[in-house]
């Protein structure tokens, strides 16, 4: 293991990875109607999120089966550099079609960096001492989550610019690739394939082609999905072929269940795994949804900007930093997981169901605590699968289990951001028709800090109610219903202590 100095400079290193990582899928919304009026690309509204998420989901297990046959530096040094090519292909991007392929490039990178810095700390560190380390992990997460549409915000309407959304990425992502290119020396004892072609049988071609179809198809149908009807024939055939394709590929993971499977049964259906995964679908579901329609509450309900918006959203971060920093300090001391997992299951819920009690009229004291549970929750929970299966798992399934896991929390996002999207429309839509001489089109079209541009004063009371009871009635509540699978997946892992492994 590392001497203490170097070993700080390195985790810093993975920290800042982790916190650009996360940042990079939410910066990007605030700047999207300026990046739009720059290109005249309204039609490609869409593309600029889905690039991004197309092959950032699309490579995550791949990624698991590179990582188990070779060097973890090489792939995570080539994970980083990925990511900053493709940052600085958006940074630098003359047109909307440019742009839309660096953010493929850069997800393409980002889909390593997690998997790959959960595998360097699991070489660096030994176990009993990672609960503490692995809560920052969270806590980067849930600051960059949240932190995200703040500094979009911010650089878009300054001097800067909306390309600095990415640039920023260039030089932070620069310490991470000198520090870990000259201080991280990690011992390589992974059986290598022997020649290309057994290089190429270990990397599962087939299932490859069977699953990034598969999850193109279903990350389009819920893309198209949020702005379109979900009775669309081109929405109905993605998903369809989607359902088939992945139907194809589980078939295939069982025919090579015990050769080269990407996702082997044996790791897949583990118990820990499992509900492991669940519960980080919930938390990537729930974090990516309430940091993107909390300050889009306070912008349309408080009429307040998008920067005080982000203000107003500290005391979430605050406390999922808190919370992941505490459960990771006392799952060290104590070494069992799974009652921390279970506390911030119960405490996500709670928060999450409090958030579905907001209104127009509410006092500054219950939201701020309303985030304060909901963080908590989130804190608690978000880091401890990723330790469970280092302790459940043999060393050489530990990359795939990780990525298993990074997949399920980067879908539930995917999901339900398009879930969110489609119960806020159809329930702002609702409210709207019941009120008489209100344009639908036109209110719904327009912003969270134009809409009373769009409304007649007299009618603007009940125009802000419904949108308030949109929110909470569409993605907030969706928002609830996801939080309370953590509780089931916290009952289902296995009671493992990190002292005495």
């Amino acid at each position: 293991y590392p001497p203490p100095a170097k070993l700080a400079l390195i985790l810093i290193s993975l920290y800042i990875a982790i916190f650009l990582v996360a940042l990079d899928r939410t910066i990007i919304g605030p700047a999207i109607p300026e990046i739009t009026n720059k290109f005249h690309s309204i039609d490609d509204i869409g593309w600029y999120g889905s690039a991004y998420m197309l092959t950032s989901c699309g490579f995550i297990l791949i990624y698991g089966r590179v990582y188990t046959f070779f060097s973890t530096k090489k792939v995570f040094l080539t994970s980083i550099i990925l990511f900053e090519i493709g940052s600085a292909i958006c940074g630098a991007a003359p047109s909307s079609l440019v742009l839309i392929i660096g953010r493929a490039v850069a997800g393409f990178g980002s889909s390593g960096i997690f998997t790959g810095a959960i595998l360097i700390i699991l070489e660096i560190v030994p176990l009993h001492r990672r609960p503490m380390l692995q809560g920052l992990f969270g806590a980067c997460f849930g600051v960059a989550s949240v932190a995200g549409p703040l500094l979009g915000g911010a650089f878009t309407g300054s001097k800067a610019t909306w390309r600095w959304c990415f640039y920023i990425n260039l030089p932070l992502g620069a310490i991470t690739i000198a520090v870990v290119l000259f201080f991280l020396h990690l011992k390589n004892e992974k059986e290598r394939p022997k020649n290309w072609m057994e290089t190429l049988k270990k990397m599962d071609p087939i299932g490859t082609l069977l699953f990034l179809p598969a999850i193109t198809c279903l990350l389009l149908a819920l893309e198209w999905g949020a702005s379109e009807s979900w009775h669309e024939p081109k929405i109905i055939a993605l998903l369809t072929v989607f359902a088939a394709l992945f139907v194809a590929f589980i078939g295939w993971q069982y025919v090579t269940r015990n050769t080269t499977a990407t996702v082997p049964a044996r790791i897949a259906f583990q118990r820990s795994v499992a509900f492991g995964g669940l519960s980080q679908f919930a938390v990537g579901a729930t974090m990516l949804t309430v940091s993107l329609y909390i300050p889009l509450w306070f912008q349309a309900i408080k009429n307040v900007s998008a920067m005080q918006s982000g203000i107003r959203t500290i005391p979430l971060v605050l406390s999922v930093v808190v919370g992941s920093i505490m459960s990771g300090a006392l799952v060290q001391k104590i070494g069992y997981y799974t009652p921390f997992m279970i506390i911030g299951a119960v405490l996500m819920a709670t928060g999450a169901g409090l958030l579905t009690t907001w209104s127009i009229a509410v006092s500054s004291a219950m939201w701020i605590s309303y985030q304060v549970i909901l963080g908590l929750g989130v804190g608690f929970t978000m880091q401890h699968p990723n330790l469970a299966i280092q302790i459940v798992l043999p060393k050489p399934d530990i990359p795939t289990g990780t990525a298993i896991l990074s997949l399920c929390q980067t879908l539930g996002g995917a999901v339900f951001t398009a879930v969110g999207q489609n119960t806020f429309i159809d329930k702002f839509s609702e409210g709207l028709r019941s009120i008489p001489g209100i344009n639908v089109g036109s209110v719904t079209a327009a912003g969270a800090t134009s809409l009373r541009e769009h409304v007649p004063a007299r009618l603007l009371d009940r125009v802000i109610t419904a949108y308030s009871n949109s929110l909470t009635q569409g993605p907030f509540f969706a928002c609830m219903i996801v939080a309370c699978l953590t509780l089931p997946a916290a009952l289902g892992m296995q009671w493992k202590s990190v002292k005495q492994q």
